[in-house]
């Protein structure tokens, strides 16, 4: 896919790496003591959680979920859809959810729901990037990588159409 746009790096992968590290040392003492369930958000998480979990250094599960809501657009369509559920029992048990990016929290706000009603102990919320100024649900991240202001960002996972999901850095374009 070739754009006439041209890239602007907001987050080098050196600042990424440093970024996760703290996160998982946060997490890792926040749930100190406790093992967790890491649920990846699929298909624009996959490359923030397997670093995530590479720097928690507590007991970690990990499984995925699919959630549909973007299709191709930049915006969300506001419906979200739960495509293919996790497989592992998490009833009384601590899960930590992960995502690339929270901007209007619709998706989170509903895998929250969903998850809550499998009866885990504790749920917490973890993504790469949060847009604040887009939020329409009423939702929190508790660990946050970067805030961002409303720019649509590509690389590290977050993919444009069917692709740069394998851009080690976050970028926006410059027209």
């Amino acid at each position: 896919m070739q754009l006439d746009k041209k890239p602007k790096v907001l987050f080098d992968a050196n600042k990424i790496a440093e970024r996760v590290r703290e996160l998982g040392e946060e997490i890792s003492k926040d749930y100190e003591g406790n093992n967790i369930i890491v649920i990846s958000l699929l298909r624009g998480s996959f490359v923030f959680a397997a670093d995530l979990v590479r720097a928690i250094h507590i007991p970690v599960n990990i499984d995925f979920m699919t959630t549909s809501s973007y299709g191709h657009d930049e915006v969300t369509s506001g419906i979200v859809d739960i495509v293919t559920d996790i497989r592992t029992n998490i009833e009384g048990k601590h899960v930590l959810i992960v995502d690339d990016i929270m901007d209007s929290g619709y998706t989170m706000n509903k895998v929250v729901e969903y998850i809550a009603k499998k009866n885990p102990q504790s749920i917490k919320v973890c993504v790469m990037l949060d847009k604040p100024s887009r939020r329409k649900a009423d939702i929190t991240p508790d660990y946050v990588g970067f805030t961002i202001p409303d720019v649509f960002i590509v690389g590290y996972g977050l993919n444009y159409g069917d692709y740069y999901r394998n851009v080690p850095y976050i970028f926006t374009f410059d027209n």
